[in-house]
């Protein structure tokens, strides 16, 4: 049950904080059974235990030298209840997750962090979680209904149960009686009424929650609200109800520009009064910031900053009749205010995300532009709204004071509540940040607020918490640890300490590793869509291990560095996707996919070299080759092939030899022809075709079930699998008499086939090059490390291609979706433009076509790619357009990238196990007629999760517009 591996433990160690504790051992337990187990363990062999989920904290509370649990894997499950009025869930799953399954009944959970990609509901209950609308009326304590928690005796406690409080009763009556005394105790004293009051009528999850003390009757109740924001020092949480808050579809956002800091926090109070849902504080240091950012919106860009600052608000309505009445209000506000640029609010999707980019990416540009060596530390603090002003001017003095000279001030205004950054080298500086640390606690005791309002106490500041309450409420807290978990067995050293210097220790040390990674904060917002997260590492972990065997080296540990580098070459390199997932939520843009190709090819022997190199000089021919061996493989029992791939992978290697997949089609495609396609002559081609070589190589679903259970006969659309370029008198009958052979066998026609016939009956023409067939983007010997390789391919590509666009008059189509990214990175900066053919026949197709034969429904897996190209959105619509009903189109809640990754799921075929698993289990649940994608490598991935022959969905759409009498 408990894993001792030198290399496990180093990386789960790290989290998002600037701490770092190596546990003795992890664990990842399956049940609320092995948690009852574990903590009996603790007690018996007396080894505290700290529970870890997402380990998005910043203030040291998931860290723990001990034993650290993994409760991510195991309790992720999502139910959703009275039509999504509520929803019970695991500590799991991730805020982002839940949220995805209440958004089709048209609600949401209260609190909204922005780490919500990666935070996880054992985290939200575990600090407290509010975030920029929450306040302190939505966030976790007062949208939970009832929770079910294990204590550190292994009672269970179920507050869902109307009899809970009895059984605590009877199965802890010290504890209930405790909690009852203390609840007397504090409700007969006015003082303390008072402090507690005045603390939580703010933002606040420094010490315990102790609020609850006062706001409950029953302890049992109590014990649970003392359970959140506790983190992790009282209880298990198993599971928890949360009441959800109604989701506003009509947005407006503008940015309230003032002179000075002074004037920005004195608009605050009118601001607030006005009813704004969100109000963001930005210094003029976050303005010229934010300045730097791509994409910054014109309100920002267009200042000329000095000691400016300003206010982004938004407003959120029910009906366009009630935002544009809040709107038109808040317009009168601002014109009663002295503003340094014009106001307006805007609902435009695009103007608005750039605000809302922008004042997300301050944290990304300051940490990510950090120098060398030093360590980004978000802080987090909350004053009443009227002292913010003296607060964020004493905060900037302090900054210059103590020397932080790229210090930022952001934040929730219209709670009191700020965020500053500090960039600091912990090692040489770490007794600068600590006289901050001291100045900070009496600046912000000074006017009377909390020392944290989101991001808990943890170890940051546990020294702190008596100064913030007294010497009577501080005995409380202790008490209430007291009674709960006497043995101090859960995550010891967070919350309450004795040790005034507490928060100086275990400071996490900086290495300097690959220029790719090296700006990497350790957040963990990459791991949820990582395709391996749940068998090997996620790409954190891939980063820190290479911190991890830096450090080793350095300290002269080569025993523990050697087992991280044995480890690596698995765990780290063969099971990563190189999917680039990762970048689309890292907050200082990193693609760990870019680390892993650098160390392929570092560790590239000069045999593959030369192979690779070969296979660059004869793609076309190479492609072939790869067909027609399909096609024997496929002419032959499965187990023949099976079986010689078998022994060729222990002879040798799994990472070299591809495995031969049941999901593999019986047929190689066909070769890659030039020339015309679609419809007009080459005087009215709209653009250049590229068929991807994937399709060469992979011939099309087949078999029962392929994409539409081959009972609608659009199967037969082209039974031979003909590619683009296919003279128009070699396909004349493409539309009828093949169709009428195949139809009903369950066999593909391909994307490129679909595409000519879409093409030819919108009346669009393409031009294919005539080379297309040694043609490729580059990305199977990107992914693979062979820079060399890959560069004579996109030089090729990029040659051919600018004479086939007339340099670059004509855009470039390509039917694979990670090919058509593959095509875009090799052809920056040369001016072509790129596109995939569902973006082409969404664009001008989409209209032109009639559909004869709509499908009864869909099921969708969106892919990485079409996440890198934003184009799951004409994914999504073109299969829409293909039913009669859009809600028949289903697209998977857990979808994520299925790890197949080229050739990566015939290697190593547990990748792709691993990473579809939670997605096929919902597929399986919802049975559809077709199954699409946009990959073909992505879609025998899926076929391999689920057994259902996904198709590309321009295959679906050929099928859904076929004439009548076809």
């Amino acid at each position: 049950m408990l894993d001792t591996d030198v290399v496990a433990r180093r990386a789960q160690a790290h989290d998002a904080s600037h701490y770092l504790l190596v546990p003795r051992a992890v664990t990842a337990p399956q049940s609320e059974a092995q948690v009852i187990a574990l903590l009996a363990r603790a007690h018996r062999d007396r080894t505290p235990v700290t529970f870890r989920a997402g380990g998005t904290s910043l203030a040291g509370q998931s860290q723990s030298d001990q034993v650290l649990a993994d409760v991510r894997r195991h309790f992720r499950d999502i139910e959703v209840l009275d039509g999504g009025a509520r929803v019970k869930v695991g500590p799991g799953a991730t805020l982002r997750q839940v949220n995805a399954h209440l958004a089709r009944h048209g609600t949401r959970l209260g609190p909204d962090p922005a780490s919500e990609v990666a935070c996880t509901i054992g985290g939200v209950i575990a600090n407290n979680s509010s975030g920029m609308a929450a306040g302190i009326a939505e966030n976790s304590y007062r949208t939970l209904e009832s929770l079910r928690f294990v204590l550190p005796s292994g009672t269970v406690v179920d507050t869902s149960d109307p009899g809970a409080n009895a059984r605590l009763r009877e199965d802890e009556p010290a504890m209930h009686e405790g909690l009852l005394r203390l609840m007397r105790q504090v409700r007969e004293d006015p003082e303390l009424r008072r402090t507690i009051t005045e603390r939580f009528a703010m933002k606040n999850t420094i010490g315990y929650g102790i609020n609850a003390l006062l706001d409950f009757e029953e302890p049992a109740d109590v014990l649970a609200h003392l359970v959140v924001g506790s983190e992790g020092t009282l209880a298990f949480v198993s599971s928890a109800v949360f009441r959800t808050v109604p989701v506003q579809k009509h947005v407006a956002t503008g940015l309230l520009t003032a002179p000075s800091l002074q004037a920005a926090t004195a608009m605050l109070p009118g601001v607030v009064d006005a009813g704004f849902a969100t109000v963001e504080l930005l210094d003029a240091r976050s303005l010229l910031t934010a300045q730097q950012l791509a994409g910054s919106p014109q309100e920002i860009a267009a200042l000329t900053v000095d000691q400016h600052a300003a206010l982004l608000v938004e407003q959120r309505a029910d009906s366009p009749e009630e935002l544009a009445q809040k709107v038109a209000d808040g317009t009168r506000l601002a014109d009663g205010l002295s503003l340094s640029a014009p106001f307006e609010m805007t609902t435009d999707a695009v103007r608005r995300a750039a605000l809302w980019t922008t004042r997300k990416g301050l944290y990304a540009a300051v940490a990510g532009a950090r120098p060398t060596g030093t360590t980004a530390l978000l802080e987090d603090v909350v004053v009443p709204v009227p002292a913010l002003e003296d607060t964020c001017v004493g905060l900037q003095e302090m900054f210059d004071r103590h020397g932080y000279a790229e210090s930022v001030i952001f934040g929730h205004a219209k709670d009191g509540n700020i965020h500053f950054l500090l960039n600091e080298h912990l090692g040489d500086g770490s007794h600068r940040f600590e006289a901050f640390t001291e100045d900070m606690v009496e600046l912000i005791l000074g006017h009377g607020g909390n020392l944290k309002a989101e991001h808990g106490t943890g170890r940051a500041m546990a020294p702190f918490v008596e100064r913030q309450y007294g010497a009577e409420l501080y005995q409380v807290m202790r008490e209430i640890k007291q009674l709960v978990d006497p043995a101090g067995v859960l995550n010891p050293g967070v919350v309450l300490t004795e040790d005034p210097s507490a928060h100086m220790q275990d400071l996490k040390p900086t290495v300097q590793i690959e220029q790719e990674a090296d700006r990497c904060v350790e957040c963990g917002y990459c791991e949820p869509v990582c395709p391996s997260k749940d068998l090997t590492l996620t790409p954190r972990q891939r980063i820190v291990l290479r911190r991890e065997e830096q450090l080793a080296r350095q300290r002269g540990d080569e025993e523990t560095a050697a087992a991280i580098a044995k480890a690596y070459d698995y765990q780290g390199l063969q099971t990563c996707a190189v999917d680039g997932m990762c970048v689309t939520t890292c907050p200082v843009a990193i693609n760990t996919g870019d680390l892993v190709r650098r160390l392929r090819s570092e560790e590239a022997g000069a045999v593959a070299r030369a192979g690779w190199d070969q296979a660059s000089k004869h793609w076309g021919a190479l492609t072939q080759v790869a067909s027609a061996g399909i096609s024997v493989a496929g002419a032959m029992p499965r187990a023949l092939p099976r079986a010689a791939t078998g022994l060729a992978r222990a002879v040798i290697s799994t990472d070299v030899m591809p495995d031969y997949r049941p999901e593999l089609p019986r047929r190689g495609g066909s070769v890659r022809k030039g020339g015309l396609i679609g419809a007009g002559s080459k005087a009215d081609v709209v653009a250049v075709f590229m068929p991807a070589c994937v399709h060469t190589m992979f011939g099309a679903a087949e078999g029962p079930g392929a994409g539409c259970g081959g009972d609608c006969g659009c199967s037969g659309a082209d039974g031979t699998g003909s590619t683009g370029g296919t003279p128009r008198s070699a396909r004349s009958g493409t539309d009828a008499g093949s169709a009428q052979k195949h139809r009903g066998s369950g066999r593909g026609i391909g994307a490129t086939a679909a595409l000519t016939q879409l093409a030819e009956r919108a009346g669009v023409a393409l031009l294919v090059p005539e080379d297309a067939a040694s043609l490729c983007c580059g990305t199977p010997f990107s992914s693979k490390g062979m820079t060399k390789a890959k560069e004579r391919m996109r030089t090729r590509l990029r040659e051919e291609l600018l004479e086939a666009t007339d340099q670059g008059r004509l855009p470039v189509v390509v039917d694979a979706m990670s090919c058509t990214e593959g095509v875009q990175v090799a052809l920056e900066g040369s001016g072509i433009k790129v596109i995939d053919a569902i973006t082409l026949v969404r664009r001008t197709m989409l209209e032109r076509l009639t559909v004869t034969r709509p499908a009864q429904s869909v099921t969708i897996h969106p892919t990485c790619s079409t996440t890198h190209l934003g184009a799951t959105d004409d994914l999504v619509t073109l299969a829409r357009a293909c039913v009669k009903d859009p809600d028949d189109v289903v697209v998977p809640v857990a979808w994520g990238c299925c790890g197949y990754a080229g050739d990566r799921g015939m290697l190593h075929p547990e990748l792709t196990a691993s990473a579809t698993a939670r997605e096929a289990a919902e597929v399986a649940a919802r049975p559809t007629q077709w199954y699409v994608s946009s990959n073909r490598t992505c879609e025998l991935g899926m076929q391999a999760a689920t057994g259902k022959a996904y198709r590309h969905v321009l295959e679906l759409m050929a099928a859904a517009t076929r004439p009548s009498g076809v």
